[in-house]
C-alpha cells in the first residue's frame, strides 16, 4: 500500500491525488502534443579508450548536494555548442570493478554536411530556454536550503503490490548512500555526485554495490525475522562491473556544474525486473499534466521507498528546476514523465532526467533556490544510450 509519512487531513487528499496518479490510464492522462516532433538525436564517434592511472578513492560521498548558480550560468550552452567543447564535455571515464580505469575522447558526428552540423549543435541548446521567473518581493531574505517545500508532499511506498510494480520496482539503492534508476537489464543510471565529487572517485565506489529492495515475506523471510522493523523491505545487494562518468562532469580544480551530474553503472548480472526506457527531454509544456515524477531513498526515512510529483517551476538548456519534497539520499532518482510515444501514439512514462540536488540562483540581485534535475539533452541522451547500447544503431531515437 501507499502510505503518507503522516496522518493528516492534507496527507489524506495527498493520498487521494497519489491514486488518481496511479490509476488514470496513459491514454487518458492528457492530449497528445500538437506537434510531436521526435528529438534529432546526433551519434557520437568514440575513439580507443587510453588508459590512466588507478583512482585514489580519496573523496568523501556528499549527500545534501547544493550550488550556487548566477546569470552567466545559462550561457554556458551557447559556449558549449563548439564543436570542440562538446567533445570535450561528452568524453567519458570508465572505472572498471578492480579500480582500473580509461578515458575514452568522441567526435560529434555530423556527416559531414554544414546543414546537419548546424542541427548537431542546435541540439546542444534544446529546446530554447525561457528565462526564469521573477519572484516578487525585495530579494533580501535570509538563504533557508528548503528541500521540503510547505506540506510534505511526500509518499512512503510499501507492500509487494507497490514495491514490486512499475514504476516503483525500477528505484535502486546505490551502495554509496545514493538512489538510480534501473534502464536495462544490466543498467542503472544514477547522479555523478554518488561516485565521483569531480576531483576523485568517492571512497565507496571502490565496490560499489546496487540494491534491490525485496518485500521482507518474499523468499520465505518472515516478517520479523532478522530485521528490527518487520514492515520495511529487505536489500538484495549485486556489485558493479563497471561505472562510466562524462568528463563534463569531472572538472579537475574547476567548480562542479550539475549539468552533468549523471553515471551510469553495470551490473555484474542482469536483473528480471521491469526498467524505464530512456528519452531526451520535452519542453515541460509536452509532459502529459506538466509533471515530474521520481521515487527515492530519503535520508530522513531510512529503509522506506520514497515516492513524489509535482509541476515543473522552469527549466533551461541543462536543468529542470521544480520543488518536488526531497532529502539527501534521494540524489540520483530517475525523473520520469509522461512523455508522447509517437510510435506507439500513447503517452508513456519514460525517464528524462536524474534528480541531483539543490541549487542557489542569484538572478538580478535576486536569490531563489529550486530542487534541481539534469536534463538529457540529444547529445547527452546519445551519449547515455551509447553507454547502454555499445553502438550508435538503437540511440538513431528517443
Amino acid at each position: 500500500m501507499v502510505k503518507p509519512h503522516r496522518a493528516s487531513p492534507l496527507a489524506h487528499l495527498f493520498t487521494w491525488l497519489l491514486t488518481l496518479q496511479l490509476c488514470l490510464p496513459l491514454s487518458q492522462a492528457a492530449l497528445p502534443p500538437t506537434s510531436p516532433h521526435p528529438a534529432h538525436v546526433p551519434s557520437l564517434v568514440p575513439h580507443s579508450p587510453t588508459r590512466l592511472t588507478r583512482s585514489r578513492f580519496s573523496a568523501r560521498t556528499q549527500l545534501d548536494f547544493s550550488t550556487h548558480c548566477n546569470a552567466s550560468c545559462f550561457h554556458r550552452a551557447e559556449q558549449w555548442a563548439q564543436p570542440e567543447d562538446l567533445s570535450q564535455k561528452l568524453a567519458f571515464e570508465t572505472l572498471y570493478s578492480d579500480g582500473s580505469r580509461t578515458l575514452t575522447a568522441v567526435d560529434v558526428d555530423g556527416d559531414g554536411e554544414d546543414e546537419e552540423e548546424g542541427r548537431v549543435r542546435l541540439s546542444a541548446r534544446a529546446p530554447p530556454k525561457r528565462r526564469l521567473r521573477r519572484q516578487v518581493g525585495s530579494g533580501r531574505h535570509r538563504r533557508v536550503r528548503r528541500q521540503i517545500y510547505g506540506a510534505d508532499g511526500r509518499f512512503n511506498i510499501r507492500g509487494e503490490n507497490f514495491l514490486l510494480d512499475y514504476p516503483f520496482s525500477t528505484a535502486v539503492r546505490i551502495s554509496t548512500g545514493c538512489t538510480g534508476v534501473l534502464v536495462s537489464q544490466r543498467h542503472v543510471l544514477t547522479a555523478a555526485h554518488c561516485v565521483h565529487d569531480g576531483k576523485d572517485y568517492v571512497k565507496g565506489a571502490r565496490k560499489l554495490r546496487v540494491g534491490f529492495l525485496t518485500p521482507p515475506y518474499i523468499n520465505g523471510t518472515r516478517p520479523g525475522r532478522n530485521q528490527s522493523d518487520p514492515r520495511k523491505p529487505l536489500v538484495r545487494w549485486v556489485r558493479v562491473k563497471r561505472t562510466r562518468v562524462p568528463k563534463g562532469w569531472i572538472q579537475g580544480p574547476q567548480e562542479v556544474s550539475m549539468d552533468f551530474d549523471y553515471a551510469l553503472l553495470e551490473l555484474r548480472w542482469p536483473h528480471r525486473r521491469p526498467f524505464m526506457r530512456l528519452a531526451v527531454t520535452p519542453s515541460s509544456d509536452d509532459l502529459a499534466g506538466k509533471r515530474i515524477h521520481f521515487s527515492g531513498f530519503d535520508s530522513d526515512r531510512p529503509g522506506e521507498l520514497v515516492y513524489r510529483f509535482c509541476p515543473v517551476e522552469d527549466e533551461s538548456n541543462d536543468l529542470i528546476y521544480q520543488h518536488c519534497d526531497a532529502r539527501p539520499g534521494a540524489s540520483g532518482s530517475g525523473v520520469y514523465g509522461r512523455v508522447w510515444d509517437s510510435t506507439l501514439e500513447r503517452w508513456e512514462r519514460k525517464v528524462i532526467g536524474i534528480f541531483s540536488g539543490h541549487q542557489w540562483l542569484e538572478i538580478d540581485g535576486e536569490n531563489r533556490d529550486y530542487n534541481v534535475a539534469v536534463r538529457f539533452t540529444p547529445l547527452k541522451f546519445a551519449q547515455i544510450c551509447y553507454w547502454v547500447h555499445g553502438n550508435q544503431l538503437d540511440c538513431s531515437h528517443d
